[in-house]
């Protein structure tokens, strides 16, 4: 994934902070017994899912052709003799 540059963009940074920020929250009100603020940060998990979606759906994601799809060893030495 390091070679493709995967999740290095500005939506996957964004919607990855949002949502730890609500697993933090969510958890913070799991352990003081407060299921109210617990399903709040639940849904700031999903907001940031929703944000990053946006964002990427807007051009700030990764281009669908960014690299190459994977090849087996024989499938890569196979395209080189043809080529």
């Amino acid at each position: 994934m390091a070679g493709s540059s995967h999740g290095h963009t500005l939506a996957a940074w964004t919607g990855v902070t949002i949502a730890f920020i609500g697993f933090c929250v969510a958890g913070a009100f799991m352990v003081m017994a407060q299921p109210a603020g617990f399903w709040a940060g639940m849904g700031v998990v999903i907001l940031g899912g929703v944000v990053g979606w946006v964002m990427s759906a807007m051009g700030l994601g990764q281009p669908k052709d960014a690299h190459e799809p994977h090849l087996t060893t024989e499938e890569r030495q196979a395209a080189g003799a043809k080529g």
